[in-house]
């Protein structure tokens, strides 16, 4: 029964905020800005789907506590550029800062996201918990208009411990005053969302926009977001 939820947790990135469409804007701007195509680059498709694959290994990773923030950003270009042919001295020293500079500033949101929202926030208190970096949620959160929707903005760095790991979620409920009982969390991590939340002993929705093969133990999954419609 999720009619008897009163607070609603949904990841920011990948889960309402779109990630990868807002990446590869912002990559298509650099690309052209830096001249890859100079560097050997054969397109800016290739680049976009082998720094797309790094980036998501990495912030694995980083959930899991084995990367630090800094490693993950000064590795996931270096890497990609590297994989692509570009030589160690080539690799343009700037184009992390420009890329965390643009891209938080875009605003592509996942299709019907504010119709959702508007319409949880009539019957629930939202909240977010992210693990983003800090500065560049909270540009997303306020550029993209979803302040207003969002109680609490609850971010790993803020709190000193990631999903899944318990601390951020029990964090999250004391800031919320809520129960777990009472709690769902949306997500598109199984291992970051999904787990952390029922490892953690709260309900939670496997947001599944690629429609990856769902585990047998995760009995609630959504592919559009509109979903939530129907279930809340």
């Amino acid at each position: 029964m999720l009619k008897n939820k009163k607070h609603i947790f949904f990841d920011l990135d990948h889960t309402i905020w779109d990630f990868d469409r807002n990446a590869e804007e912002t990559l298509n701007e650099l690309y052209q800005i830096y001249n890859l195509h100079e560097l050997g680059l054969k397109s800016c498709e290739e680049f976009i789907s082998t720094y797309t694959e790094n980036n998501h290994q990495l912030w694995a990773d980083y959930h899991l506590g084995k990367i630090t923030k800094d490693f993950l950003r000064a590795e996931r270009f270096n890497k990609t550029f590297l994989q692509l042919g570009v030589q160690p001295d080539a690799v343009p020293n700037q184009f992390e800062d420009d890329y965390v500079s643009i891209s938080p500033t875009k605003t592509n949101l996942f299709d019907g996201a504010e119709n959702v929202l508007t319409y949880l926030k009539e019957k629930y208190t939202l909240h977010i918990i992210s693990n983003g970096f800090k500065e560049t949620t909270l540009t997303k959160m306020n550029l993209s208009g979803l302040n207003p929707y969002f109680k609490n903005v609850i971010i790993s760095e803020d709190v000193g411990a990631n999903k899944p790991n318990p601390v951020i979620f029990e964090h999250a409920l004391n800031k919320a005053k809520a129960v777990k009982e009472e709690s769902i969390m949306i997500g598109d991590s199984l291992e970051a969302d999904v787990y952390g939340a029922l490892n953690f002993g709260m309900e939670a929705i496997f947001f599944n926009p690629t429609k990856k093969e769902k585990p047998a133990d995760v009995n609630k999954e959504i592919i559009h977001l509109k979903e939530l419609l129907s279930l809340f």
